[in-house]
């Protein structure tokens, strides 16, 4: 789609793809209120969940196996939350969304990084809202590392 911004991913935009399917590709999110949050995006433009294909279906199954499994052995999460939340598309005149679910990894215990600790101060609730939370650019780095790796081994 012309207008779509996950249709026309730049070179930039790409920097933190962690991996790709034949369908899906993952990407370590800009925002890391939850350490090793991550966004799968279909590779092809569609609107809902609904409009999948069987074999997207069962690739998506098979992804969110792999990303919880990696993110339970490389950062230690407890639980994954995932969502499929398409309402900022519908805040424009034509809405024109594009299939993205996200990945919240859940800790019951702090994570270290680069000499730094993250406690997931929500554990065993609903993930915040609009929680402010910046990591530092190398340790934003290192997890992207580390779960590229632990991906595409």
């Amino acid at each position: 789609m012309i207008n779509c911004d996950w249709c026309n991913l730049s070179d930039e935009a790409r920097r933190f793809q962690l991996y790709e399917s034949k369908s899906w590709s993952v990407f370590l999110s800009d925002e890391q209120d939850y350490i090793g949050r991550c966004i799968l995006v279909l590779k092809r433009h569609c609107h809902s969940l609904s409009e999948l294909t069987t074999d997207e279906w069962d690739e998506l199954r098979d992804l969110i196996g792999k990303v919880e499994a990696c993110l339970k052995a490389v950062l230690g999460a407890a639980l994954c939350n995932w969502s499929c939340l398409m309402n900022s598309f519908y805040k424009e005149q034509a809405p024109d969304p594009h299939l993205h679910i996200h990945v919240r990894p859940r800790y019951d215990k702090p994570v270290a990084l680069n000499g730094s600790t993250y406690i997931d101060r929500e554990f065993g609730h609903h993930y915040a809202l609009h929680k402010r939370a910046e990591i530092p650019v190398k340790d934003k780095e290192e997890v992207f590392r580390q779960l590229k790796e632990w991906l595409n081994r």
